[in-house]
């Protein structure tokens, strides 16, 4: 049992294995937040709150006379604009016509084994296996038909709570949400550090960490996409909280379009965050009997350090909320043919790449952007999704089969979101796309963005890519979306907020996906968004892998696939090696390195490789066979950051271990040379301290791996690597 209720003192206690999650319902119905942390027992942690008569800080219509008693510094489970709290809030909800209030009461609660769902929303779930249980509890507004519940789901062994909120209409009039988040959760210590991960283009997921500061600190998207520029994942954490010690909290998003955290940290020094929804432009309205659902939120806290943490985000995002058939098979080493290619390709040149791809011992090919519409560059045809045969030489099925021939899979790229001026398909329905009438678009990457909000164009987008997808056997998609969201209007009901729009995109965005993936269970999804621009957990419920930067220089890459580890399970990074001198920074690195870095997620080539040296060749080979043999491992083990590169300037280290710890692969990437050089130690974790380790011929106990660690060789070159294998040799008694 994971959730303990107190009926008689209204208190709710949420357990998991190592964390307690508390709510308590005080005297005049409020509910309150106590308690989420360190495990504890069922105790009534409101004892913690000490009410206080706070000068300035204003009290609800019937505290009658208590000044004592205030919303302004009460930790509150769902904060709402109407109740006297100053601080952030969750939720800003009122009459169409009339003011944004709210004051909510306990009305009561629901509790049952199994998880909730969001209907065409991604969320977690339950999984055949694993014992999860929900709690709604539902909040009315004092005055007003108006209804809010909160959705809890706890998963117990993974450490692990969902949080999303319904908010119900059941008025006679039309009410107006111009904020929907999906939690609040406050803390009645604020002394913390905030964990973020910013970037840009080509440079994703940069951790920044910073102490938590009185005032309020945003981390947010508004560019239609969770973006290149802030990741919804953020973490709380102890001032002196390290990898394998400290108190954390992550926070993840289960959602792929604008998002905004707010951190506040009050007057009295507690801390609260809310987050879900971007509200910028945000106005949804609820007629009578309507409802309207919140993202999903999930929560983890560890109390020994962000190992834990990563571990926990990890696993349960790998287990129960990537749903492909993918999931846990092996996933094909693939060549994609941009790098080589780009627009200039026909079939003859790509049957010369799939043979060296066979050649290789490569699994797939995959066809990437240029082969439809008019597209012999990026300013036309997108929207036009029929195969240019004359481009080809071929059909797109003659193409396929001739590289199944081969005994090579077939993947293709596409970005179905996107429409050029320059197309057939703008040129029929300009009005299909984002655009206010009267003023020039906002362009980017020379495209606009269609509105999936109408139904009629996701119909059309169902019915190109069922079309493309049923004429070939084409096993892989990468679907990708190359520009930020601006001017989110719909021209067929112009009353609607821009920020609904959005948010109505995202919903029709995950309805052509799940027609998709319906059609084709077997389907290999990757996601793109000029690289990393929506590598987040909502796109992880259809797309096991996401290409994790449009950078594919491996020294790079080291800080991007950094940050990422700390939230999504690395099986989910599409990592490739490319060629050199790198098409977007122009470093040479060694051919080995390239290959290491890459095995950090989905392997695969982004380069020519009929310009490949026969030495470079040899090495690819190997490189293929070596990932094969211990693809389970990498795609399964338990991911180890054993220094990190934004401290480190000499080199950055990782390690993956098996499940049953009877091997493990430490990877390291020297990132400056010395001359006079002092050794290198890395010390291995996770390993088995009575198990013997044979590294090299050499054999280690794996308490002295762990303790005393491993010494590495002397780099010969910059940027120079090495990768080493640990298998268990026997057990020590």
């Amino acid at each position: 049992m994971a959730i303990y209720i107190d009926q008689e003192k209204k208190l709710f206690t949420l357990q998991t294995r190592n964390s307690t999650y508390q709510m308590k319902v005080d005297e005049k119905g409020v509910l309150l937040h106590t308690y989420y942390g360190e495990k504890a027992d069922e105790s009534d942690f409101s004892y913690l709150i000490g009410p206080f008569d706070r000068g300035f800080s204003g009290q609800p219509g019937d505290a009658c006379g208590d000044r004592t008693y205030s919303m302004d510094y009460y930790p509150l489970e769902y904060p709402v604009l109407g109740n006297g709290d100053f601080r952030v809030k969750a939720l800003l909800a009122g009459p169409k016509d009339g003011p944004a209030a709210l004051d909510l009461r306990y009305a009561s609660y629901e509790l049952w084994d199994g998880k909730y769902d969001l209907t065409g929303l991604p969320a977690l779930f339950a999984g055949e296996d694993t014992c999860v249980q929900t709690l709604e509890i539902t909040l009315k507004d004092l005055y007003r038909e108006v209804y809010v519940t909160l959705l809890y789901g706890v998963f117990e062994e993974q450490d692990v709570i969902t949080r999303a909120a319904r908010i119900t209409n059941r008025e006679k009039e039309v009410w107006t949400l111009r904020r929907a988040m999906s939690l609040g959760l406050d803390f009645l210590q604020g002394d913390m550090d905030l964990i973020h991960f910013y970037g840009k283009h080509a440079g994703e997921r940069q951790l920044e960490r910073r102490p938590v500061m009185h005032g309020i600190e945003e981390i947010s998207s508004t560019r239609g996409a969770s973006g290149h520029h802030h990741n919804p994942f953020m973490i709380l954490s102890g001032r002196d909280t390290v990898e394998d010690y400290g108190a954390c909290y992550g926070i993840s998003l289960v959602y792929s379009g604008s998002f905004k955290f707010q951190v506040e940290k009050d007057q009295i020094d507690g801390l609260r965050l809310v987050g879900g929804l971007n509200d910028e432009e945000f106005v949804w309205e609820l007629a009578e009997n309507e409802s309207f659902v919140t993202p999903e939120v999930v929560l983890t806290y560890s109390g020994q350090g962000l190992t834990r943490l990563s571990g926990n985000m990890q696993s349960i995002l790998h287990k129960h909320l990537i749903r492909s058939w993918w999931k846990d098979q092996a996933r094909p080493t693939l060549a994609n043919n941009w790098e080589a290619t780009y627009f200039q390709f026909d079939a003859k040149k790509l049957l010369q790449l799939a043979k060296e791809v066979a050649d290789l011992g490569l699994d797939m090919l995959v066809l990437d952007d240029g082969w439809f519409g008019k597209r012999d560059d990026d300013t036309s045809g997108l929207g036009d999704w029929f195969v240019n045969e004359k481009k080809l030489g071929c059909s797109l099925k003659e193409l396929v089969d001739q590289v199944n021939g081969l005994g090579v899979k077939f993947g293709i790229w596409m970005e179905p979101e996107m429409v050029s001026e320059d197309s057939e398909l703008f040129r029929a329905h300009p009005d299909w796309a984002l655009q206010i009438p009267g003023r020039a678009p906002v362009r980017s990457r020379d495209q606009l963005i269609l509105d999936l909000s109408r139904k009629d164009v996701r119909e059309y987008i169902k019915e190109c890519i069922e079309q493309i997808l049923s004429s070939a056997n084409i096993e892989y998609v990468k679907w990708d979306m190359n520009r930020s969201m601006d001017l989110a209007f719909n021209v067929t009901e112009p009353g609607v907020s821009q920020g609904a729009v959005r948010h109505r995109y995202m919903l029709g965005l995950y309805e052509i996906m799940e027609d998709m993936l319906t059609r084709h269970p077997k389907l290999l999804l990757e996601g793109c968004s000029g690289g990393g621009g929506r590598f987040d957990a909502g796109m992880l419920y259809y797309s096991p892998q996401i290409w994790c930067s449009d950078n594919t220089d491996a020294i790079e890459r080291l800080r991007i696939q950094y940050g990422t580890s700390f939230g999504y399970p690395m099986s989910a990074v599409a990592a490739h090696v490319s060629a050199c001198p790198n098409h977007q920074n122009g470093r040479v690195t060694p051919f080995k390195t390239r290959g290491i870095c890459a095995m950090q997620g989905a392997f695969g080539y982004e380069l020519d490789l009929n310009k490949l040296s026969e030495q470079e060749k040899k090495e690819a080979k190997e490189q293929a066979a070596f990932y094969k043999k211990h693809q389970a491992l990498f795609q399964s083990g338990d991911y180890y950051r054993l220094n990190s590169p934004m401290d480190e300037r000499a080199y950055t280290a990782w390690s993956y271990v098996a499940k049953d710890q009877s091997k493990a692969i430490l990877s390291v990437v020297h990132t400056d040379v010395y001359a006079n050089p002092k050794r290198i130690r890395v010390r291995f974790k996770g390993l088995c301290e009575k198990t013997s380790y044979r590294i090299n011929g050499e054999v280690y106990t794996g308490a002295a791996l762990m303790r005393g660690g491993y010494v590495l060789p002397v780099p010969e070159c910059a940027y120079d690597s090495c990768m080493l294998l640990a298998e268990a040799a026997d057990i020590l008694q």
